[in-house]
């Protein structure tokens, strides 16, 4: 247990798990989104539906999509902000079986079209576990650099993606693999220690066999007020 963990998160208030963890929700989909939302669905599940509105998850969610951190002053607002700069916000509540009782569920769109859709959940003092990304089972906490490779289930791929890694110096920490059946649709996870040079992404973005490639870079300075 560290200091962090005593305290809790540095935040504009009343919840750590129904605000602060929110605003991480928020930005996490904003930085994999990689632009700001033009619109947002946002359905809110549990603990999160119950009691969100009083402790403000729905403005801590529209505040991340914003591009704010958990501390900044303006999150009561956000609503307001988001209808001045021309974000379409929509909230409503769903049943998600097995989920985490803070969970949310985001789907959001960007001006130029590009959509993703995100489960996630908020564990307690800030902190927070992506559990889905476009429909598909991910589990990753958004605080290390993640690469996310949907492709094709086909020998080579994990091998092409570690190899380029090493290549780049990159050190993998955690690596997860998933599909739907052998020879269906796969996805990789890896938290690295390093950041990923953007040429790297897209190399793996037009590989054969690559569907789609996501990474959060944690390092990434997001603008406010856009």
């Amino acid at each position: 247990m560290n200091l962090y963990d005593i305290l809790g998160p540095v935040m504009v208030g009343p919840s750590s798990s129904h605000t602060a963890g929110a605003v991480k929700i928020g930005l996490i989909t904003r930085r994999l989104l990689g632009d700001a939302p033009a619109k947002a669905d946002i359905a809110l599940a549990g603990s999160f539906a119950a009691t969100g509105k009083g402790h403000g998850t729905d403005r801590a969610l529209a505040a991340g999509l914003l591009g704010m951190q958990p501390d900044d002053t303006r999150i009561p607002n956000s609503l307001e902000l988001a209808r001045e700069q021309g974000m379409e916000v929509h909230f409503q509540e769903v049943q998600l079986k097995d989920a985490h009782p803070n969970t949310a569920l985001l789907h959001v769109t960007a001006a130029g079209g590009r959509e993703l859709e995100l489960q996630a959940s908020s564990l307690g003092g800030g902190r927070i576990m992506v559990n889905k990304l476009d429909g598909i089972d991910v589990n990753f906490t958004g605080e290390s650099h993640t690469l996310i490779v949907h492709n094709l289930d086909q020998p080579g791929h994990v091998a092409e993606v570690t190899s380029m890694l090493s290549h780049k110096s990159v050190n993998i920490a955690t690596m997860q693999l998933y599909r739907n059946k052998r020879g269906g649709y796969a996805v990789m996870v890896l938290e690295t220690d390093q950041p990923i040079p953007e040429d790297s992404i897209a190399w793996l973005s037009h590989l054969e066999g690559v569907i789609k490639v996501t990474y959060l870079n944690t390092m990434q300075e997001d603008e406010h007020g856009l």
